[in-house]
């Protein structure tokens, strides 16, 4: 069974730094693109940011120049570094891989979510 753990959530004043973890665990052959997610109250989930395997990365217009991402290959692990976050940054933060494993095979995944809360 893989599983996706999210880590680094909590509260922060506007214009601050965190860091998002997301560690991959399981019988796991491969992981294809990482992906970060978020959902704020009241709202539908939305991208903000993702990594190939290759370390080609993508994100959010919302987030550009502000987020960066990073991963690293050997221990299965997705980084979302934040920089100057913004009250509209408040959100639960969702890990999304599509994960090769032996049991499995390529199937797609979801962790639970790390609370991020920017006050202004």
């Amino acid at each position: 069974q893989v599983q996706l753990v999210e880590s680094g959530g909590g509260l922060v004043q506007a214009g601050g730094s965190l860091r998002l973890s997301c560690a991959a665990s399981g019988s796991i052959l491969s992981i294809d693109r990482m992906t970060w997610y978020r959902q704020a109250p009241g709202k539908q989930r939305e991208f903000v940011a993702t990594i190939t395997s290759g370390g080609t990365t993508n994100f959010a217009d919302s987030v550009k120049g502000r987020f960066t991402i990073s991963r690293d290959n050997a221990k299965n692990t997705v980084d979302l570094h934040m920089n100057s976050l913004k009250p509209e940054d408040t959100a639960n933060y969702y890990c999304y891989a599509v994960v090769s494993s032996l049991r499995v095979g390529w199937r797609d995944y979801w962790g639970q979510g790390t609370q991020v809360t920017v006050s202004s």
